[in-house]
C-alpha cells in the first residue's frame, strides 16, 4: 500500500545556490567573528493551508565551512572543534512548527552536530510568498536565526588569554538565509 499525501502538502528542495547558513562568536572577548556553510540541503514539505502542518529536514556540510582564514577553517574543521573527519554533516530536523504574532514562526526541532543532538528553536521570518524565477521554477524563501551553547555540542576547545577570558565565546549565533525550488 503506497501512502497518499495531502493534496495541500508540496515539497520544495532547498538551492544551495542561493541559500547560506552563517555563524557568529566572540573572538578574544573582542568582536565577532563570522563564518558561512555554503554546502546546504534539504526539504521542505509545506501545507499551504496551514503551515503548521509542514516540516523540514536540512543537512550542511561541515566541509562547505569558511571564515575568510584558511588556518581557522583548518582548526575549526578539526578534532578541536567540528571533527568534519568522523562527522561531515550537520543536521536540523523539525518537529514542531508554531506560528507567532508577528506573522513569523517559531520552528522547534533537533540539530545535531559533531553526533551530539539537542533541541534548539528558531526564530523563522517567512517562508515568502511563491514566485517564478526567469527559467519558470517556482521558488520561495526564508530566514531563521537561533542562539547555541557550542559546548552543548561537545565544541569545547579554548585558549585562556593572558589578559583574562577565553579566546573563543561559547554563545553562537546562527543564522540561515535559505531559498527553495518547488519539486
Amino acid at each position: 500500500m503506497t501512502a497518499v499525501l495531502s493534496p495541500t502538502i508540496s515539497a520544495w528542495s532547498v538551492d544551495p545556490v542561493h541559500s547560506v547558513v552563517e555563524f557568529r562568536v566572540k573572538h578574544m572577548m573582542i568582536s565577532n567573528v563570522k563564518g558561512q556553510f555554503t554546502g546546504v540541503s534539504g526539504i521542505l514539505s509545506l501545507d499551504e493551508r496551514n503551515v503548521e502542518d509542514s516540516s523540514i529536514a536540512a543537512t550542511v556540510e561541515v566541509s562547505s565551512l569558511n571564515t575568510s582564514d584558511v588556518q581557522r577553517d583548518a582548526h575549526l574543521k578539526s578534532a578541536d572543534f567540528f571533527d568534519a573527519e568522523n562527522f561531515p554533516t550537520i543536521s536540523l530536523r523539525s518537529s514542531r512548527i508554531k506560528s507567532i504574532p508577528d506573522g513569523g514562526l517559531l520552528v522547534s526541532g533537533q540539530l545535531s552536530i559533531r553526533g551530539v543532538t539537542r533541541d534548539v528553536e528558531f526564530a523563522v521570518d517567512g517562508p515568502s510568498k511563491p514566485a517564478k524565477d526567469p527559467w519558470g521554477n517556482t521558488r520561495i524563501g526564508l530566514s531563521a536565526t537561533t542562539r547555541i551553547n557550542r559546548k552543548d555540542f561537545g565544541l569545547t576547545w579554548n585558549a585562556a588569554l593572558e589578559a583574562g577570558g577565553f579566546l573563543v565565546g561559547e554563545e553562537v549565533a546562527i543564522s540561515l538565509d535559505l531559498q527553495f525550488l518547488k519539486a
